[in-house]
């Protein structure tokens, strides 16, 4: 055994191939390729198999890594696929967006003195395989319960609470305020990263299940929550996510081709304003664009604008390389496609040209202080330091807040003093009797696997509480 396990610490990772990054910056194909099958059992045959895996600790929705994983090993991908669909609906897109570094694979033994096993890759082969090629049978639905749920936002948290209550036996409607489903994963994240057929396919398949969709639906002003009481809804989940736009407050930033992050991507993303005039979405594009913040959003922001055209694209970024919370893989794509990184640089003004458009930047340089709150150093300008930045088009991407129209029309819904949703940690139940919420509305900005984790929390509630009561 001792012999065994050696071999399976010395044996390498199997690599992810990948489009070259010449030729990906100028197209919305995605990026990394996929398994083939061989190097998917290959790298599932690395597996450990723990006795007690703390790759499953590392999963916000406690995905049975291990079982998967030997099922792979041993060539059974229908099992496989079915296994992880106990706790995770949505593995495709978990696949592809999901930050495993920091959660299951940073857990992984074998990244103690190697590198760990390759748990997304093999989630996401896993789940391709059987959209295109697999046999197609889902879950067993058991018998209806009569109840009724409605969920709103068809994000991660809102398509995790629907899978898993109509697993349950009960009656789901989703509510989405766009005119398609996905919610951030459509709109937010970019072709190149996560392609939109991959959403619609898992969507899909909850709509097999019995999922029931009503798009352009706009609560807290085309229908209240009480409303939807009244219609006859026993539960409601809020999953509307954090889509208020952030603005850094500068003087010049309301001149032509300035764009939060928000609309940016969404007009390239959901109206594929990267097609036009294929698809009449007009959405500018900068020959010389600088985005400013450096997290995913960021990232995305910049690379679309390379494959829109840009000549030269920047990301601009007020701490070092070490503070950017950007993934690494996102930061290493971005590098490679010829993004350039301005760091300890903060933007002090836009200046405009005479017909109102953005022309130039004025930034300041920074160095780094004592942390902060967030438990980063804090920046410090430097004084007599500032300098220009010339530039055609800036992409603000330095977070997203708490959109008011939904919370803001029923006073029952307790908020926090930034505007979101207090919600019991454990339950994910509101001050609102029979409504829950979860995901970026309650946490602010986080990641999709915790968006997640969140609607099987208040999953699990919503099913107790229509099954026993408040």
């Amino acid at each position: 055994m001792a012999e065994k396990t050696s071999k399976k610490e010395k044996a390498p990772r199997n690599p992810m191939p990948e489009q070259a990054p010449e030729v990906r910056r100028r197209n919305f194909d995605e990026v990394p390729l996929g398994y083939s099958r061989d190097a998917a059992v290959a790298e599932a045959q690395r597996c450990m198999q723990c006795k007690k895996p703390a790759c499953v600790n590392g999963c916000p929705v406690g995905v049975d890594i291990p079982g998967f994983v030997k099922l792979i090993a041993e060539e059974n991908f229908d099992e496989a696929i079915r296994k992880i669909w106990t706790q995770n609906s949505l593995p495709a897109v978990c696949g592809r967006v999901c930050p495993q570094e920091i959660q299951c694979e940073g857990e992984c033994i074998l990244g103690k003195k190697g590198e760990p096993l390759a748990i997304g890759n093999l989630e996401r082969f896993v789940a391709d395989y059987e959209r295109t090629r697999g046999s197609g049978e889902l879950p067993p639905v058991p018998e209806p319960t009569g109840r009724k749920v409605a969920v709103i936002g068809s994000g991660p948290s809102g398509l995790t609470v629907a899978g898993d209550l109509l697993m349950k036996g009960h009656d789901v409607t989703l509510f989405e305020a766009f005119h398609k489903t996905g919610g951030v994963l459509v709109y937010g994240i970019p072709e190149f990263r996560l392609p939109k057929e991959i959403v619609a396919s898992e969507i899909h398949s909850l709509e097999r299940m019995g999922l029931k969709i009503d798009c352009d639906a706009v609560v807290g002003k085309t229908v209240t929550l009480d409303e939807l009481f009244e219609d006859g809804f026993d539960a409601v989940y809020i999953g509307v996510g954090a889509g208020l736009p952030k603005f850094l407050n500068i003087p010049g930033e309301n001149l032509i081709n300035i764009y939060s992050a928000n609309e940016y991507l969404t007009r390239a993303n959901l109206m594929k304003g990267y097609r036009f005039p294929e698809y009449d979405t007009p959405l500018a594009k900068g020959r010389n664009v600088v985005v400013l913040g450096a997290g995913n959003v960021a990232m995305d922001s910049a690379r679309t604008a390379m494959r829109l055209g840009a000549e030269k694209v920047r990301i601009v970024y007020r701490r070092s390389r070490d503070e950017m919370p950007a993934r690494a893989a996102e930061i290493h794509h971005a590098e490679e496609e010829g993004i350039e990184m301005y760091l300890l640089t903060n933007p002090v003004r836009f200046i405009g040209d005479d017909n109102g458009r953005v022309c130039s930047m004025e930034c300041v340089q920074m160095e780094l202080g004592e942390p902060d709150e967030s438990g980063r150093r804090r920046p410090i300008p430097i004084e007599g330091s500032e300098f220009t930045l010339d530039c055609d088009l800036a992409v603000v991407a330095v977070g997203a807040g708490a959109n008011p129209v939904l919370t803001q029309s029923d006073p029952e819904i307790a908020l926090t003093k930034r505007g979101y949703i207090q919600a019991d940690e454990e339950t994910g139940k509101t001050t609102k009797p029979g409504v829950w919420a979860g995901g970026d509305i309650v946490t602010g900005q986080a990641t999709v696997i915790l968006a997640m984790g969140a609607g099987r929390t208040a999953a699990d509630s919503i099913h107790k509480y229509l099954t026993w009561g408040w």
